[in-house]
């Protein structure tokens, strides 16, 4: 019998090999704050940000950058894809987190 060695090895598909990862960069997630009307009500009322964020961001990469850049634990993110081709994240924040601080340290309030 002959041995096929060879045949019995079937490529390696990239789809299944562990590729890097890059580093993780909460200024490539969240691109600026959003002050509106609504947002401000929200931020004053509700203890929730809002943010306009990276059209590949998910809520979990929103979640980690907002914890990291201002120190404050995150209960919910939920995302909106707006008409005018923006991603906004609303972030609210932990009872023990105040919105209101946050704000004013980036100058919306």
């Amino acid at each position: 019998m002959k041995s096929t060695k060879a045949a019995d090895k079937a490529p390696v598909s990239r789809k299944h090999q562990s590729l890097p990862q890059p580093l993780f960069d909460p200024y490539q997630v969240i691109l600026f704050p959003l002050s509106t009307e609504k947002s401000i009500r929200q931020i004053e009322f509700e203890n929730t940000l809002t943010f306009v964020v990276n059209a590949h961001s998910t809520k979990q990469d929103v979640k980690k950058a907002v914890e990291e850049l201002f120190k404050v634990k995150v209960r919910k993110v939920n995302i909106q894809n707006a008409f005018t081709g923006q991603k906004r994240a609303y972030v609210k924040l932990a009872p023990g987190s105040l919105a209101s601080d946050v704000s004013a340290e980036l100058g919306l309030i």
